[in-house]
């Protein structure tokens, strides 16, 4: 081999290396900022796109909603929870006890980087209605161990652990699942595992289709970048250190085994999850169901814009199972 081909390939060699490094590196940043629990990342939403009166109405029924929630937990018994996930983490949580003799339950369960005190005010609508409440904070997040955060696919093996808590306190226990962003997409992940039959219906609000698709979304958005190659190293690398990969985390795959009824809510203007997803959900969905599109809402507020609609639709489905 003559000198000029060896100072190509060695060039070319080279060049491979730092292109692998700089793949590996990038592939590495995005799981930690996407997943790692020490990572500041938490807005990541696209701009919003709601009317200036459907965000002046979404502000309005806020407040009305953490003052109600307010008065229902005051009125209520408080109780700290914690059990243990199978993998040996400790996970928190609260139970809000309306009524001590009342069957009925609702695990509401958080989004993206938040905790369970950010779902009192949906969790209230229930308790008004005389169910009890269990709000978990899922792994990664709030008070619940983790180093990273399970996206719905660890959580749902944690929501056993939730539901068997119910259980065991109550075996006469009704419970319903309902999630909001990353709790929808957990409670649809939970629903393709074998439940016990206290547990009821599950209700998703603006859950995704998979964490892949979600994340490829994301890296369009925020870094104008193809999913291939960076997503597919760092599903590997998540693999190894969060012990799940992105692709095999489907909302979509596990609905499409539910066993209970699955009332679907999303906003028509979403454009976080885009509301493309939820009609793939519904239409993988192979038990009793119900499709609820909130004309206007964003991602994660239908319950804020049109709050009527939203809990007559809920509660009327649920009727039916409880």
């Amino acid at each position: 081999m003559n000198r000029t081909k060896k100072t190509v390939l060695s060039i070319s060699a080279g060049l491979l290396v730092l292109l692998n490094t700089g793949l590996v590196g990038g592939s590495s940043y995005l799981v930690n900022v996407a997943i790692g629990r020490s990572s500041a990342l938490e807005n990541i939403a696209p701009e919003s796109t709601l009317s200036e009166e459907a965000a002046r109405d979404i502000d309005r029924n806020w407040k009305e909603q953490t003052r109600q929630a307010e008065d229902w937990m005051k009125e209520a018994d408080l109780e700290e929870v914690q059990v243990q996930s199978a993998d040996g983490l400790k996970l928190s949580g609260e139970a809000v006890i309306t009524d001590p003799s009342s069957h009925r339950w609702v695990i509401a369960v958080h989004g993206y980087r938040s905790s369970h005190g950010s779902m009192a005010a949906l969790a209230s609508y229930y308790g008004l209605r005389g169910y009890n409440a269990l709000l978990p904070d899922l792994r990664g997040c709030g008070d619940s161990e983790g180093d990273y955060i399970g996206m719905g696919w660890l959580d749902r093996k944690d929501m056993l652990q939730w539901i068997d808590w119910i259980v065991a306190r109550d075996q006469d226990a009704q419970i319903v699942l309902h999630g909001i962003s990353m709790g929808g997409a957990t409670v649809m992940m939970t629903a393709g595992e074998e439940l016990p039959g206290q547990v009821k219906a599950v209700v998703e609000d603006c859950g995704y289709t998979s964490v892949w698709d979600i994340f490829a979304d994301e890296m369009a958005y925020l870094y104008h970048l193809p999913a291939f190659p960076i997503l597919n190293i760092a599903s590997g690398i998540s693999s190894r250190r969060a012990k799940y990969g992105f692709s095999e985390a489907s909302a979509l795959d596990q609905i499409g085994k539910a066993q209970v009824p699955v009332l679907f809510i999303h906003g028509s203007e979403d454009q976080f999850v885009h509301t493309d997803m939820v009609y793939q959900l519904y239409d993988a969905c192979p038990t009793e169901k119900r499709l609820l599109v909130v004309d206007g809402a964003g991602h994660g507020n239908s319950c804020l814009l049109a709050p009527d609609t939203y809990f007559e639709t809920v509660f009327g489905f649920l009727e039916a199972y409880m």
